[in-house]
C-alpha cells in the first residue's frame, strides 16, 4: 500500500495513544469474558448456565470469546491459507473481483469508516447467493435488486472452501441466537424467524505492516449494524473495544482457535438497550500483516428492527423507533466507499 496517504490519517482525537512499532509488544487485556461452549455437544444438556454468561457479557461488554465451539479448526486452518493466497495475487488480478456500489460483492482496498480510509484490504461475500435488498435507501422505493457473489480465478479452489467454512459458521451464529434468546427469558427460536432470507456477509481482512500507526486505523470506531458478529482472527492482535462503562479502548487478546463474539446494532435495539453493540477499531503496526475473517451476521431485507414486544412496558418503554433493515443495509453499504459529506447512518439515529 505504500507510503501513507492523507486520505488515512485520523483526527487527532481518534488516534491510537500508544502506538506500538512491533506487533509483539501488543499488551492484552483478559477483561474480555471467555465462554466455553462444550457442553453444546450434548443435546439434552441445559443452556440455560451457558446463556446466562453470554447475557452478562452481552450487558457488560458487548462482546465475548467463545472456545469449544464446533467449527472445525480444519477447515479454519485451510480457509486462512487461502484467504493469505488471494491476498498475495497481484493487486491487477485481486481488482478483476472488484466491488463497486452496483455489485458490493468482491474485492475492495479503499473501504472508508467514519469518512477515513481504512488501512486494510477486504474480500466478501454473501452468504446467500442471490441476497435481495432494496434498491434504493428512499423509504418511498418500494423496488428490490438480487444482488450476486463474484469469485476470483485463483486460488482455483477458494470458493468451494468459503462456501464450505460459511455453512458451519452460519450454523454456530443460529446457536448463539438461540442463547441469547434463552438469556433474555424468550423462546430460543424467537429471533431465528427473521434470518429466513438472510442478508449475512463473510469476509476476508487483510491488515497489512503500516509506515504510520500512530496516525492510521486498520478499521476506524465503529459499531457493527447487524445482530451479532463471528470473528476468526490470527495471533498478531490489533483488535480493541470501548468498553461499555468508560470507553476505554480494551485490547482483545488473542485465545489460539477461538472466536470472538459481538452483539451488532439490531440486537442492542431488539434488547431495548439490556444489551450493547460496542464500539471497536483495529490498531495496525509496522512489522507484521494480520488476518481476520468476521462473518456478519444480517437479518432479511424486509425486517423491521425495533424493541421486542416482550421486553418493554411502562416502566421500559422503547427506546427506539421502528427500522427497517434492508434501508439501514443499503444505506451503510454506500457510505463504505466513499468519503460522504455527513456521517453515515447509526442507529442513534432511530432512537425514539
Amino acid at each position: 500500500m505504500g507510503g501513507l496517504d492523507e486520505a488515512f490519517i485520523q483526527a487527532p482525537e481518534h488516534r491510537p495513544i500508544t502506538h506500538l512499532t512491533n506487533s509483539g509488544d501488543f499488551i492484552f487485556s483478559d477483561e474480555i469474558p471467555t465462554i466455553d461452549l462444550s457442553s453444546l455437544q450434548d443435546p439434552s444438556s441445559d443452556k440455560t448456565p451457558i446463556a446466562t454468561e453470554i447475557g452478562k457479557a452481552c450487558k457488560r461488554w458487548g462482546f465475548f470469546q467463545v472456545i469449544n465451539h464446533g467449527l472445525p479448526l480444519d477447515l479454519r486452518r485451510r480457509l486462512e491459507i487461502k484467504a493469505a493466497e488471494f491476498f498475495n495475487l497481484t493487486v491487477e488480478e485481486k481488482r478483476r473481483v472488484k466491488r463497486d456500489e452496483v455489485n458490493p460483492m468482491g474485492f475492495y482496498d479503499e473501504e472508508h469508516t467514519k469518512n477515513v480510509r481504512d488501512w486494510k484490504e477486504i474480500f466478501d461475500f454473501f452468504l446467500q447467493d442471490p441476497t435481495i435488498v432494496p434498491a434504493t435507501p428512499e423509504e418511498e422505493d418500494t423496488e428490490l435488486r438480487k444482488l450476486t457473489n463474484q469469485w476470483p480465478e485463483h486460488p482455483s479452489d477458494f470458493r468451494e472452501i468459503c462456501q464450505e467454512y460459511a455453512r458451519e459458521v452460519e450454523k454456530l451464529a443460529f446457536k448463539l441466537l438461540e442463547l441469547i434468546s434463552i438469556s433474555l427469558g424468550l423462546p430460543g427460536d424467537r429471533l431465528s424467524g427473521y434470518f429466513k432470507e438472510q442478508t449475512s456477509i463473510l469476509r476476508f481482512n487483510h491488515y497489512p505492516p503500516c509506515p504510520n500507526p500512530e496516525l492510521a486505523l486498520g478499521v476506524g470506531r465503529h459499531k457493527d449494524g447487524g445482530a451479532l458478529t463471528v470473528l476468526a482472527q490470527d495471533s498478531v492482535g490489533g483488535l480493541q473495544v470501548g468498553r461499555r462503562s468508560d470507553g476505554e479502548w480494551i485490547p482483545v487478546k488473542p485465545i489460539p482457535d477461538a472466536l470472538i463474539i459481538n452483539i451488532g446494532n439490531c440486537m442492542q435495539v431488539w434488547t431495548n438497550d439490556k444489551y450493547w453493540s460496542a464500539e471497536h477499531r483495529v490498531v495496525v503496526n509496522t512489522s507484521k500483516e494480520r488476518f481476520s475473517i468476521p462473518l456478519f451476521f444480517f437479518p432479511s431485507h424486509e425486517t423491521n428492527i425495533e424493541p421486542l414486544e416482550e421486553l418493554i412496558n411502562e416502566e421500559n418503554p422503547p427506546c427506539y423507533k421502528n427500522c427497517n433493515w434492508g434501508k439501514f443495509f443499503v444505506s451503510r453499504n454506500r457510505s463504505d466507499f466513499k468519503k460522504l459529506e455527513v456521517e453515515d447512518i447509526q442507529i442513534d439515529h432511530f432512537k425514539a
